[in-house]
């Protein structure tokens, strides 16, 4: 998605402007109903893609188009995957990304999210900051949204 182009001129590797999730890659957050799609006039603008383990939603990825970006589209996502959270009787929301990008930890820490210290998040956490750092992005984190 050209959500990527967001971060030409930061401290990201290459790959992350070539190697995307095949669509195939959803099915599992299709399947579980937490899988949410902005439409557009031609292709879909946004997506939240989510999965529940446990008492938590973990959110694996959160896309706007580039050109669609600063309209509050992520925002309310967010706010449709805390709703469902809530619905559901879940405790919390976590995600990983970027601690020093604007758009990134600073805009969860303005929704409420806090950092995570690896120390104190699931096995699962720590395996997926882990598995980004093998991949080359730098400064990860793990933020939470407590319920």
């Amino acid at each position: 998605m050209s959500a990527a182009t967001a971060f030409q001129g930061q401290d990201v590797p290459a790959s992350l402007f070539s190697d995307f999730a095949p669509p195939e890659a959803y099915r599992p957050h299709l399947l579980g109903g937490t899988l949410w799609v902005v439409d557009g006039v031609g292709p879909p603008v946004a997506f939240l893609a989510a999965l529940i383990h446990g008492d938590r939603l973990h959110i694996d990825e959160l896309d706007v188009l580039r050109e669609h970006q600063g309209r509050g589209i992520g925002r309310r996502l967010l706010a449709h995957a805390i709703d469902h959270a809530r619905a559901r009787g879940l405790a919390r929301l976590s995600l990983t990304t970027f601690r020093a990008i604007a758009w990134n930890a600073p805009f969860y820490a303005s929704l409420g999210f806090v950092e995570w210290d690896p120390r104190d998040a699931p096995e699962c956490i720590r395996k997926a900051l882990a598995k980004e750092a093998a991949f080359g992005l730098k400064d990860r984190c793990a933020m939470r949204l407590e319920l």
